[in-house]
């Protein structure tokens, strides 16, 4: 396989940008910038998310089997490039960001503009991340969007022409 041609279409995939982020009420929370995330059903309302399997997010996801996605609008890029660093919970704060608890207990992220929060379905480990199935199970609309949803968040094109994820 030519290893350009590869790396280069598959970039041309859109990716939206969004921050996991998962709580195991014991003091350890996990959040990572994903953008290999679609909705694979209606009913029930199901989510495929990629997650990088050496992540400490994967470790809490995996272990609490619950989650919280949390959509980035395009002013976003600050709290993206955040979570693409470990995440550290200091002074009621996840990595800087203000946060308050999901009905699962996962963090919802006051930067984001909306979120669901979900439950495992399950999980599928293969390669350097695994694919996750979730159940929606709550939905938070913090700031409607003007016109399409789907113009409304922030996506890897947003971050800059040297940023890319995938290929």
């Amino acid at each position: 396989m030519n290893a350009d041609a590869k790396k280069t279409t598959l970039r041309m995939i859109p990716y939206g940008i969004y921050i996991l982020t998962a709580d195991d009420g014991k003091g350890n929370v996990g959040a990572a910038t994903v953008n290999w995330v679609t909705q694979a059903s209606f009913a029930p309302p199901l989510v495929a998310i990629g997650v990088k399997a050496d992540s400490g997010a994967h470790t809490v996801v995996k272990g609490t089997g619950k989650f919280a996605l949390n959509m980035l609008g395009k002013d976003g890029k600050g709290a993206a490039f955040t979570f693409f660093k470990p995440a550290k919970l200091e002074d009621g704060k996840i990595s800087g960001q203000a946060f308050h608890a999901g009905a699962n207990g996962a963090p919802i992220l006051e930067c984001a503009i909306g979120a669901v929060e979900c439950t495992v379905k399950e999980v599928l480990e293969m390669g350097d991340h695994s694919i996750v199935v979730a159940e929606v199970t709550e939905a938070h609309l913090m700031k409607a969007p003007e016109g399409r949803a789907d113009a409304a968040i922030l996506e890897m094109k947003d971050l800059g022409d040297n940023v890319y994820y995938g290929g």
